[in-house]
């Protein structure tokens, strides 16, 4: 690999990622993820040797290919890379890199940009879901720079519209993969929901947290972790995952009553790792589980007039997202705003 890769390295939403054309790397799965783990430093618990950064919300990797028409423009396939681990898992999608997908596909020219606006539609390889993503391009050009901000990122940058269909069941192939509201695993009543992202929510107080910890002192937290490990390992087999001891999915996430003016606080491990903000599908499943009479926490749930966005406190800030549910229940339609910027672009060196 002497002449290196073509890459670009973006941030999208409160992840980093980098971004390739499928073209750009092997055809074969297991010689890609090889190439991917040299490439982002895996494993290693500093990265040192790559473009990770030592977390796994900067060790994720954007595969897009031109799709061919049809419903969508671009197909967006998501890898997470293990930092310590030499794991590459394909299991679940990324709604932040996803930020970035749009600007990439106009970037490289798989998709032509409008005068003022594009909107282009990514089907989310992982779970074969379809989100458009809509941002600026005056001049038909990308515009990365803006006012808005978003929690867990310094400064503002253009706004991107994420709007969500046919995220329900995307993994594990239902709204309520146990087929209950809420189960009881091991004495602490959950709910397991998959709107885009297979999680467990659980009321932080069942495990003796205020739910307002910092990141630091949960990640301290050894015998926390175990106890979310057996606590998700559990709800893997309810949900039909198996056996997730190697995966990623599902995540967890601990609620508590909001107290700065959202309309619940999180705290999110992925998937012992407390994440320092929360993923947005992440974000868009806890709100769906919320909203459902009988869920875990959701006496917790101070939920917002209708019409408005739900705000979903964590540490680092708040997310706004949207969530219209339609009896059954089904979810008609999920949003959220992100930003997204480009940090490099160029080649790079995979380690030998």
């Amino acid at each position: 690999m002497s002449t290196g890769v073509r890459c670009m390295l973006m941030r999208g939403g409160t992840s980093k990622g980098a971004y390739f054309l499928a073209d750009d790397l092997p055809r074969d799965p297991a010689e890609r993820d090889d190439l991917l783990m040299r490439i982002m430093g895996t494993p290693d618990p500093r990265q040192i040797d790559g473009l990770g950064g030592a977390q796994p919300v900067t060790s994720k990797v954007a595969v897009v290919s031109p799709a061919g028409g049809g419903d969508r423009d671009v197909d967006y396939l998501f890898l997470q890379l293990g930092v310590e681990e030499p794991t590459v898992s394909d299991k679940q999608t990324c709604g932040n890199l996803l930020a970035g997908v749009g600007q990439f596909a106009v970037e490289r020219g798989l998709v032509p940009a409008g005068a003022e606006s594009t909107s282009v539609r990514v089907k989310m390889v992982n779970t074969g879901s379809i989100a458009v993503s809509t941002f600026a391009t005056p001049g038909a050009r990308v515009d990365y720079r803006g006012t808005t901000a978003i929690s867990g990122v310094p400064g503002t940058a253009a706004p991107v519209e994420l709007e969500f269909t046919g995220t329900e069941g995307s993994v594990c192939g239902s709204l309520l993969p146990t087929g209950n509201v809420a189960d009881d695993i091991g004495g602490i009543r959950v709910s397991c929901v998959d709107n885009g992202m297979p999680v467990v929510v659980a009321r932080a107080a069942d495990f003796g947290l205020t739910g307002y910890e910092p990141v630091d002192e949960l990640a301290a937290d050894r015998e926390l972790a175990d106890r979310i490990q057996a606590l998700r390992l559990e709800a893997g087999k309810l949900m039909g995952l198996g056996d997730t001891s190697g995966s990623s999915v599902p995540k967890t996430t601990l609620v508590a009553a909001p107290r700065d003016g959202g309309a619940i606080c999180t705290r999110t491990f992925i998937p012992l790792r407390p994440h320092p903000s929360i993923g947005v599908l992440g974000a868009v499943s806890v709100v769906t589980a919320l909203m459902l009479d009988g869920a875990a926490g959701a006496e917790l749930f101070a939920a917002p007039p209708p019409g408005q966005p739900v705000g979903v406190e964590h540490p680092s800030g708040v997310l706004d997202v949207g969530v219209e549910l339609a009896p059954g229940p089904r979810v008609a339609r999920s949003t959220v705003i992100r930003t997204a910027r480009k940090l490099f672009d160029g080649t790079t060196f995979p380690r030998s």
